[in-house]
């Protein structure tokens, strides 16, 4: 995977490697995206962590998908269809959002109090704020106030705010103004010039 690959904005049938290349160079595939997916994650308070996805990220998923459940050429679509829509196009980040809790009572009692948190994710760039729009493949949080453990989350952003995004320095906050969960934290540099890259 070349830079150049990083803008592009979908995978197609095209860009899916044969399983056989695949197992072939995956240990170094995998090496090579644990480097570049090191400043791609931020976590935010105790038990949150943003995965920032991208054309490489996702492109890694769909093959781990057919080469793990081996489903052959009916799965590719359904894995395109699926992870197409997590590849920022220009003017947006996207993260996958995961609340990790090992002990699964204390996992569920939190997460029982965390309905609509996705609502309420937020970049603030140079003072403005971005408030995210969760992915609308399904509601992830149920009718009864409980939310998902992962969350896919899209921040659009103006070309002035991506201006802003982009100028070495700036303050980049990211966070949650949620009643259960209201942590936020200062990107570092190196992930604000990272997550800068996936802007058009």
């Amino acid at each position: 995977m070349n830079a150049g690959l990083a803008m592009k904005r979908e995978i197609t049938r095209d860009d899916i490697l044969p399983m056989k290349a695949y197992a072939e160079e995956r240990r170094e595939l995998r090496r090579d995206l644990v480097e570049k997916k090191k400043f791609r994650r931020q976590e935010i308070g105790p038990v949150c962590t943003f995965y920032f996805e991208n054309y490489e990220t996702m492109w890694a998923q769909v093959h781990e998908m057919l080469y793990i459940e081996k489903g052959g050429e009916e799965q590719i679509a359904d894995e395109l269809s699926a992870y197409n829509p997590l590849i920022p196009q220009g003017r947006e980040l996207v993260a996958t959002v995961m609340f990790e809790i090992d002990d699964p009572l204390r996992r569920k009692t939190f997460l029982s109090k965390l309905g609509g948190v996705e609502e309420t994710a937020f970049f603030e760039v140079d003072g403005e704020r971005i408030f995210g729009k969760p992915e609308e493949d399904v509601d992830r949080t149920t009718a009864d106030g409980k939310a998902s453990s992962v969350q896919f989350i899209h921040f659009h952003f103006t070309e002035a705010q991506i201006t802003k995004f982009r100028t070495p320095g700036t303050r980049v906050v990211l966070g949650f103004t949620h009643q259960e969960y209201g942590h936020m934290t200062i990107l570092p540099e190196d992930v604000r010039s990272a997550l800068a890259q996936d802007f058009a």
